[in-house]
């Protein structure tokens, strides 16, 4: 040992340095192939994919990713677009219950409620509107509730007429909705959709049209211009609350941008108005047929 030490010793007597240490040089980051069990042949397909594993970490992803990896092979084309993923993305990302059976796919529904088409104008794809999603909301039952006003009257009556109610009340009840999921935006107007609406012939060939349901004058100064739907099954629900709690939400006096509220079965928005001397009211709704179900609902307001 000594000698080995002595050997070790420069001429002056003192130990060398402590040799340097080694760099450790990291590796390339190399694309990595999934395991192939041994069993399976090079032609092999993708079927030893365990499908159902796919399937959850699908329900995590958004709809661009969704088809980005549905586009990779034709394995993943035949899990991706299971419908059963993409009416779980639907409910999750417009934060709704599940519907009554729909008549269109999943897929097809999800891309008609985030493809944009919404802000073109109908027939006219050309021409853009300024359209703001506000949500996505439910109804449960066939009957809609429709103001211009964000306080609920206690006195109103159903049996009274339309007509009545609009001039006494500022609102009216609309019968035979058709249930499920629809979509609300504004465009200085509250603009209300079934989910389907965009995939039915009806309104792609142009055969369903819009038509007045009601409409009056609110001669005095209005604040805001403002419009909601209710289902009337929940008028009294906790988060229907929180849609007529409006000094919440509509801003400040001088705010003018649109302000919007939405619960599990209501809409309501409200733009701040600067002096006037009042408004004009119109309540319109779309109809699947002369005799169908309202499949789309808009409260517009001018002013006098």
């Amino acid at each position: 040992m000594k000698k080995q030490l002595n050997h070790a010793t420069s001429s002056t007597g003192e130990l060398p340095p402590p040799p340097a240490k080694r760099i450790r040089r990291n590796k390339t980051i190399c694309c990595c192939n999934s395991p192939r069990p041994p069993f399976l042949s090079a032609h092999s397909t993708f079927s030893w994919f365990d499908e159902d594993i796919w399937s959850e970490i699908a329900k995590f992803l958004d709809g661009k990713s969704l088809i980005m990896l549905a586009a990779t092979n034709r394995w993943f084309r035949r899990a991706i677009m299971d419908d059963a993923i993409w009416k779980f993305v639907c409910l999750r990302d417009l934060q709704v219950p599940s519907p009554p059976p729909v008549a269109f796919k999943w897929s097809k529904l999800y891309t008609s409620a985030f493809d944009g088409s919404h802000s073109y104008k109908f027939r006219q794809q050309e021409k853009h509107i300024d359209w703001m999603r506000i949500g996505a909301f439910f109804f449960d039952s066939p009957v809609a509730f429709l103001t211009e006003r964000l306080n609920f009257p206690e006195d109103l009556k159903k049996e009274e007429s339309r007509e009545k109610m609009l001039q006494s009340h500022g609102c009216c009840f609309l019968d035979n909705i058709k249930p499920g999921i629809w979509i609300a935006g504004t465009m200085q107007t509250l603009d209300a959709r079934h989910i389907e609406l965009f995939l039915c012939e009806g309104y792609q060939n142009g055969s369903w049209e819009y038509e007045v349901v009601g409409s009056h004058d609110v001669k005095k100064r209005a604040d805001g211009a403002t419009g909601s739907i209710f289902d009337v099954k929940h008028l009294e629900s906790s988060s229907t609350a929180a849609v007529f709690d409006y000094k919440s939400w509509i801003g400040k006096q001088n705010d003018w941008q649109p302000k919007a509220m939405i619960a599990f079965h209501a809409v309501a928005v409200n733009t701040n108005l600067q002096e006037n001397e009042g408004l004009h009211v119109k309540y319109q709704a779309m109809r699947a047929g002369p005799d169908g179900e309202v499949v789309s609902i808009r409260i517009s307001q001018q002013l006098l």
